[in-house]
């Protein structure tokens, strides 16, 4: 991954995919993970989205990781809350409520450090990264979690319209990332939007990501 890419992004401000008001794909299709108050979501690849905000207001428990302190520094900021700082192995651990996040890279993060991690929210971390880290991404973030289900938003456009991020990570590549981890499940498509939209023309696809297992489990007693 490419750090100072995204510290350069942060410090001029460049961050148009931050959106003000908690995703509406979210809202939308949060019911499928099954959650329950006090389980734990994670958030790869955070940024400051306000999303973090609507899934503590759930009864979650919300971890993150980002790259970028400024970003992280801001999640608390505009919640005037003052986070307790550690240093955690490599990294700057964020904690206040229910919600704590990590500063440093995601691929270094173990799943001893995050502890249970009962789903997983994915916004723009796949489609922040080029294709040829995409699938140590889907793996890492498998193991993390130990295949707890998540909610996966991607964009399926014409690459050619425009460099990303956020990169077009199409149906294909999806099931290809993740059909020998997950059943991959896609529960809504819809128009580009937003920023976006006036940059490149394509499909904002929103997946569920169950493992196998649990998909056969619950096929075999619907039988």
């Amino acid at each position: 991954m490419d750090e100072e890419f995204w510290q350069l992004r942060w410090r001029e401000n460049k961050i148009a995919f931050h959106e003000n008001q908690p995703n509406e794909l979210l809202l939308m299709h949060f019911h499928h993970l099954g959650l329950q108050a006090g389980d734990t979501i994670f958030v790869p690849l955070c940024g400051k989205t306000v999303d973090l905000d609507w899934l503590s207001a759930q009864g979650l428990r919300v971890v993150g990781v980002e790259f970028s302190k400024q970003a992280v520094e801001e999640i608390f900021a505009r919640r005037n809350l003052v986070p307790e700082i550690d240093v955690f192995g490599q990294y700057l651990r964020y904690r206040s409520g229910a919600i704590e996040v990590f500063v440093g890279d995601i691929f270094e993060l173990s799943k001893d450090r995050l502890g249970k991690i009962d789903a997983v929210y994915d916004r723009a971390a796949l489609v922040a990264l080029p294709n040829t880290v995409r699938g140590r991404y889907a793996r890492h973030v498998f193991d993390l979690a130990k295949g707890a289900p998540q909610i996966l938003i991607a964009f399926d456009y014409d690459q050619r319209q425009m460099q990303g991020p956020p990169f077009s990570v199409p149906s294909h590549e999806i099931r290809e990332l993740y059909d020998d981890l997950y059943a991959p499940e896609l529960l809504a498509s819809r128009a580009i939007s937003g920023p976006l939209s006036e940059r490149c023309n394509g499909s904002e696809n929103t997946w569920l990501l169950k493992s196998k297992q649990a998909t056969h489990s619950k096929n075999k007693w619907s039988e």
